[in-house]
């Protein structure tokens, strides 16, 4: 008999919706983000390929550009000097603190503050009778043994007399000689004390030890002054001449040593602390012997004559020592040289108007100028300004002067220029103009950061 098993009918709950909704959003989600992903891409291509076509049009050949504005100048030949330009101290050759030499009370002070003294001129005077009574106690002195010397030698002369003869013993003639050795050791006794008596009497009258002028007083008459007060009466510096100290770096010092051991003068040039006022000038007169580890320079004094008093000590000034001239080289404006990587270079404009960078090798600066070692040759123009906006091969123009802008409508309301004969503004050699070109505005061209403002003429109704 067939046994009958029953199997159990599992019953399948419907699917839910819910995971296909879950999977359908992700799917839409990441369409989203790579459609805005693609949009992005195609956008920084676009700009990044229209600004590499605009740096390429503009910056490559100038093609399709319009020419640039800028400053230039010719280069030319001058002189360069070399400069070393260090702070400096004003420091006195001569600072004398004026002590007494003597106690007492001071009796009379004769100096102004501030005041121009010579040397030897009356300063003070302290109370001169305790010296004076001193000196003539030491002069009495003096007189009393100088008589017992005079007859101790008479007495002398005497017993030499009678010694001959054998009329007083030897013994006595030689006590004798003996006394006359005391009273000369006591009489040259005196006269010490007479003349030191003599300078404390002098020392009572105060006069100054050097020419220069006297500092602010340091005490008041009446007061009781005494040779152990540290302070002293007044300070007296000398004005004229005066010096300046300064250091320089070591690596200049072998050719400053060489200029002064052929005999050659150093200016030294004294600028206020701004470094903007010429104060004094003067010359180098020594340098120390030893080089500063510390610092790696060598300190170094310079002489000012110093008429005016323009220089006053522990005054802070810039010192320009001129170590040499550099005659008849090429130099070029500073504001014409730039630093980037191709090194130093200069922007040269080319025959055909565009610009060509240029390296060159620079040497000192002096006034405006730097010294071009090489690179560049005289008649050469350069850029000096506007070089912001310039690269390799980019067109340029370089706009009238100034004075070429006022005669455009000078001539157009009917005014005649001037003749060709007429007599120039400025005579050759004045201020202003640099030698043999140097600095020059190239006809047609503005000074630098002044552009051209042409003015129309009005158009005929």
């Amino acid at each position: 008999m067939d046994e009958r098993v029953d199997r159990p009918v599992v019953e399948h709950a419907p699917q839910s919706r819910a995971p296909r909704v879950q999977r359908s959003r992700l799917r839409w989600l990441l369409w989203l983000i790579v459609l805005l992903a693609l949009a992005f891409a195609g956008a920084w291509f676009v700009t990044h390929h229209a600004l590499r076509t605009a740096g390429r049009a503009g910056y490559g050949r100038g093609a399709g550009t319009a020419p640039q504005p800028v400053g230039a100048a010719t280069i030319g030949k001058g002189d360069i000097r070399i400069i070393l330009n260090e702070l400096g101290t004003v420091n006195s050759l001569d600072t004398v603190t004026v002590f007494t030499q003597v106690n007492g009370q001071m009796i009379d002070v004769a100096f102004k503050e501030g005041q121009i003294v010579k040397k030897g001129e009356f300063l003070a005077q302290i109370d001169p009778r305790p010296f004076q009574a001193a000196l003539d106690q030491a002069e009495g002195t003096l007189a009393h043994d100088t008589g017992v010397l005079d007859q101790a030698k008479a007495d002398l002369k005497r017993f030499q007399i009678l010694g001959r003869q054998d009329s007083i013993a030897q013994q006595q003639l030689e006590d004798q000689k003996y006394l006359v050795e005391q009273a000369t050791g006591t009489v040259a006794a005196d006269q010490g004390i007479v003349e030191n008596d003599k300078v404390n009497l002098a020392y009572c009258h105060i006069v100054s030890p050097i020419d220069g002028q006297i500092g602010l007083r340091l005490i008041d008459q009446g007061n009781y002054v005494q040779t152990s007060n540290t302070s002293g009466i007044a300070v007296i510096t000398q004005m004229q001449p005066i010096s300046v100290l300064f250091s320089v770096p070591q690596q200049n010092v072998p050719a400053i040593v060489k200029r002064m051991r052929s005999g050659a003068t150093l200016p030294v040039y004294a600028y206020d602390q701004g470094n903007t006022t010429l104060l004094a000038t003067g010359r180098l007169s020594t340098v120390d012997n030893q080089i500063n580890t510390t610092t790696g320079t060598l300190q170094m004094r310079a002489v000012f004559d110093n008429p005016d008093e323009t220089l006053y000590p522990n005054e802070f000034v810039n010192a320009r020592l001129l170590v040499d001239t550099m005659q008849n080289v090429v130099r070029v404006p500073v504001p014409a040289v730039q630093r980037g990587a191709p090194g130093t270079y200069v922007y040269v404009i080319n025959t055909n108007s565009t610009v060509s960078v240029r390296p060159i090798k620079v040497g000192p600066t002096d006034d405006g100028y730097q010294a071009v070692l090489s690179g560049l040759q005289p008649g050469e123009r350069v850029v000096t300004d506007g070089t912001d906006r310039l690269s390799d091969g980019i067109k340029v123009t370089i706009p009238p002067p100034a004075s070429a802008q006022a005669a455009t409508p000078a001539q157009s309301n009917g005014m005649q220029p001037a003749p060709d004969n007429a007599a120039p503004s400025q005579a050759p050699g004045q201020p202003g103009q640099s030698p043999q070109g140097q600095g020059q505005h190239t006809p047609g061209q503005h000074a630098p950061g002044q552009h051209a403002q042409h003015k129309q003429p009005p158009q005929p109704k």
